[in-house]
C-alpha cells in the first residue's frame, strides 16, 4: 500500500458480488463528495452570490454509476497493486471528467432533464434575470463544466499515491480529454449528415469507448506500473466493452423507460444525433420511412405519435436487432481478451463483472 492507507475490506477472494461493487462506489462516492464539499467551500469564500454556481457542481457530482473509477480502480489491482485509499481517490479523479462532459453534453443537445432532475443550463435560469436569462444560465454551465474538468486533474495529482507513481501516468492524463472533446466534435459535424454506421461508431469510440472504459484502466495500470502485456489487455477488453455501453445508451434513450433513465426518449430525435442505431435503420428504410425520418429527426416539438413513428421505422428494419448483435460481439471480445490474460483472480472477475454491469442494464 503506496500510501499506507487503510484496506477497504473490498475482498480479493471468493465470487464478485454486489457487495463488492456497492462498497467501492461507496468509498468513490465518499472520496469524490470530500474533495467536492472542500473545494464548494473555497469557492463560497469568494462570494456567497456563487451559491446556484455551486449547487449544480454538487449535483454534478453526486450521481452516477461510477464505472469510470470502478475501471481506473481495477487496472489497479489488475496490475498487481493492493488496494488502500490513495487509488481510490485516483480512481475518482476520473468522475468530474465524465460530470464535465455531461454538462457540456446537455447543453450542446439542449437536454432538459438527467437523472430526473433539471439540467445545469435549465436549473441555473432561476439564477439570472432579465431578457437574456437562458443566455446567461448557459454561460453559467459552460463555466461549470470548466470547473469540473480543472477539478479532476486536482484531485488526481493530490490523491496521496508518491509522486514516482503519478509521473508513470501523467502523460496519459490528457488523452481522455483530448479524446473525449474529439468524440464530441465529430457527433456536431456528423450531425443532421446521411446517417452512416461506420461515422456512428468512430463516434462511439472517442466520444464514449475510450475515455470511459479504455483509457481509466491504462491509467490505473500506468499508476501501477502495469507490464505492457497488461495494457494491452486493457485496451482489447475496454474498447469492445465502452463501445457496447454506448450502444446500449443508445438504444435505452429511445426504447428504455424515462423513470429509469432518467432522460427524455425524445432526446436523440430531436438532437438528430447520429447514432448507430438510427444509422442502421436508414440503411433498411424504405424511401417513404426515409422520407418520415426527415420529417421527424430535429423536430424540437416531436410528440408522442412523431417517437412511436420513429420507434416503428426502427423494429420494422430490424435495427434495434442489429444493434443488440452489436453489443453481443463486442462483450463476447473483450471476455474473450481477459480470458487469455493472466490477471490477478479477482480483477478478472471484476473486470467480467463491470463488463455485464456496463452493458446488460436498464438505465
Amino acid at each position: 500500500m503506496p500510501d499506507g492507507g487503510v484496506r477497504s475490506g473490498i475482498p480479493v477472494g471468493g465470487p464478485l458480488d454486489a457487495g463488492v461493487r456497492s462498497a467501492l462506489k461507496t468509498r468513490v462516492d465518499a472520496a469524490l463528495r470530500d474533495f467536492v464539499e472542500e473545494e464548494l467551500d473555497a469557492l463560497l469564500a469568494v462570494d456567497a452570490d456563487l451559491t446556484p454556481v455551486a449547487e449544480q457542481l454538487r449535483v454534478a457530482t453526486a450521481h452516477g454509476k461510477r464505472l469510470r473509477a470502478a475501471f481506473c480502480y481495477w487496472g489497479w489491482r489488475a496490475s498487481g497493486q493492493s488496494d488502500s485509499d490513495a487509488p481510490i481517490r485516483a480512481a475518482a479523479s476520473m468522475e468530474p471528467v465524465h460530470a464535465a462532459a455531461v454538462v457540456h453534453d446537455d447543453l450542446i443537445d439542449g437536454s432538459p432533464l438527467r437523472h430526473g432532475l433539471p439540467t445545469a443550463h435549465v436549473a441555473l435560469r432561476a439564477a439570472v434575470s432579465g431578457r437574456t436569462r437562458s443566455e446567461a444560465a448557459r454561460s453559467l454551465a459552460v463555466l461549470v463544466g470548466d470547473l469540473l474538468m480543472s477539478w479532476a486533474g486536482q484531485l488526481f495529482a493530490t490523491c496521496g499515491l508518491p509522486g514516482a507513481y503519478l509521473s508513470r501516468a501523467r502523460p496519459l492524463w490528457a488523452v481522455p480529454a483530448r479524446e473525449l472533446i474529439a468524440g464530441e466534435c465529430l457527433e456536431i459535424l456528423h450531425t443532421g449528415a446521411t446517417p452512416d454506421t461506420a461515422a456512428s461508431l468512430k463516434v462511439i469510440r472517442y466520444k464514449t469507448a475510450k475515455y470511459t472504459v479504455e483509457q481509466p484502466l491504462l491509467i490505473g495500470g500506468a499508476l501501477a506500473g502495469a507490464a505492457p502485456g497488461v495494457r494491452e489487455v486493457f485496451t482489447a477488453y475496454g474498447l469492445p466493452v465502452g463501445k457496447a455501453f454506448q450502444l446500449r445508451d443508445d438504444l435505452l434513450g429511445l426504447f428504455g423507460d424515462p423513470d429509469r433513465t432518467g432522460k427524455a426518449n425524445t432526446d436523440d430525435i430531436v438532437a438528430h444525433r447520429p447514432t448507430a442505431v438510427l444509422a442502421e435503420t436508414w440503411r433498411e428504410a424504405t424511401p417513404d420511412e426515409r422520407e418520415d425520418l426527415k420529417r421527424l429527426m430535429g423536430r424540437r416539438r416531436l410528440d408522442e405519435d412523431g417517437l412511436e413513428r420513429v420507434r416503428r421505422i426502427m423494429r420494422r428494419t430490424g435495427a434495434p436487432d442489429r444493434v443488440e448483435h452489436m453489443i453481443s460481439r463486442r462483450v463476447e471480445a473483450a471476455d474473450d481478451a481477459v480470458g487469455r490474460a493472466r490477471l490477478p483472480s479477482d480483477a478478472a472477475r471484476a473486470l467480467a463483472d463491470l463488463a455485464a454491469t456496463a452493458v446488460f442494464r436498464h438505465h
